[in-house]
């Protein structure tokens, strides 16, 4: 906007744009002062209204009093012109009308030289110039606009890409966990009917029981990975484990032969459900951790409440055995729980004890009031 205001300023204050006085077709000073703020004002919209302002223009050659705007409405209509059609009408039409001026009030024997100069000044030099310059900007737009398609094409495969990714993770799982998992339910129904021993029957049907709650959650897993993106926040999801489920946890523990104490200290107070699932998880992780590598040892979960944090331990004694055959592990799970905790700003710890026991302990802040 300053630079066409410049330009406006510029054609009103041209000496060329209005006569002072001895016009050739008497026209006052006044009006062609009238005329030459006019149409230095309408220079402001030669963006939108090219055509417009270069007809203006062109019709004004007679009385004289276009001849700084005119140039300025052919490089206007040339660059922000639509129709060339126009353009070669409009560029014509001015030719002729320099070439008519001259010859009527040319300066006599200097009249060959005007007829040459003038069309070329006002005509023929802003008109190429317009052309090049619409032409550059035409270019740059189409850059610009195949950037951006292929910016959204880049989105679209990388969409893509992870969908199909996604999906095969979840075809994978289900061919190999869930069908793993459903035999090792359909073994312990039958174990339940065909065992008569009591202490069996209950095995089997802990062991039934964990398995149904593996297949719930890994279904729910399944549905998430299956969910495209766009669609992630309508994804199936149940209530996730909090603090309260840890007792029924610690049951299932107890049901497969660990002896564990879980104590509580210190005044409740509420996390996020961020924070109690990852508490969970960690307990989760520590006590699968203690079934792989320490069979028959005794474990305890403690909970301690401070002002501003959760302190929670999960700490094994020596196994009185040796373990049985080693369960496969990925070696990821205490990396995943520190990752966890830490995103929550608290701090982690895992290590061997003095004693040959192992201790798992996390710090997760508090947030809420006592309850």
């Amino acid at each position: 906007m300053l630079f066409d205001a410049a330009v406006a300023l510029g054609c009103v204050l041209s000496p060329g744009g209005f006569v002072v006085h001895d016009h050739p077709w008497g026209i006052p000073p006044g009006a062609s002062l009238t005329v030459a703020v006019v149409m230095g004002l309408a220079t402001l919209v030669r963006r939108h209204r090219p055509l417009h302002l270069c007809v203006a223009a062109v019709l004004l050659i007679p009385l004289g009093l276009a001849s700084p705007v005119l140039p300025v409405s052919l490089y206007a209509l040339a660059k922000y012109g639509r129709s060339r059609r126009s353009l070669l009408l409009a560029t014509a039409a001015a030719a002729a009308g320099l070439v008519a001026t001259a010859v009527l009030i040319g300066p006599g024997e200097d009249l060959p030289f005007v007829m040459v100069v003038a069309p070329g000044l006002y005509i023929a030099v802003p008109v190429l110039a317009g052309m090049y310059a619409g032409a550059r900007r035409q270019m740059l737009e189409g850059l610009r606009e195949k950037a951006e398609r292929l910016e959204r094409e880049q989105v679209l495969l990388g969409r893509q890409a992870r969908m199909e990714e996604r999906t095969r993770i979840a075809r994978e799982m289900h061919d190999v966990v869930a069908h793993r998992v459903s035999l090792m339910v359909i073994h312990s129904g039958a174990l339940e009917v065909s065992v008569k021993d009591r202490k069996t029957v209950q095995t089997a049907e802990l062991i039934g029981e964990i398995g149904r709650q593996a297949l719930d959650e890994l279904r729910q897993l399944l549905g998430v990975l299956r969910t495209a993106d766009e669609d992630e926040d309508d994804a199936p999801r149940s209530p996730q484990p909090t603090l309260e489920d840890l007792a029924a946890l610690v049951e299932q523990s107890r049901g497969a032969g660990m002896r564990i104490d879980l104590e509580r200290s210190g005044t409740c107070r509420p996390l996020d459900l961020t924070a109690e699932r990852t508490v969970y998880r960690l307990v989760q992780e520590a006590l699968t951790n203690v079934h792989k590598h320490a069979g028959g040892a005794s474990a305890r979960v403690h909970l301690r409440y401070a002002a501003d944090a959760l302190h929670l331990t999960v700490e094994n004694d020596v196994p009185v055995k040796l373990p049985g055959p080693r369960l496969p592990s990925g070696g990821n799970g205490l990396v995943g729980l520190r990752e966890r905790v830490t995103v929550l700003g608290g701090s982690f710890e895992a290590g061997p004890r003095d004693d040959g026991g192992f201790r798992v302990s996390a710090v997760v802040p508090v947030k809420g009031t006592p309850s």
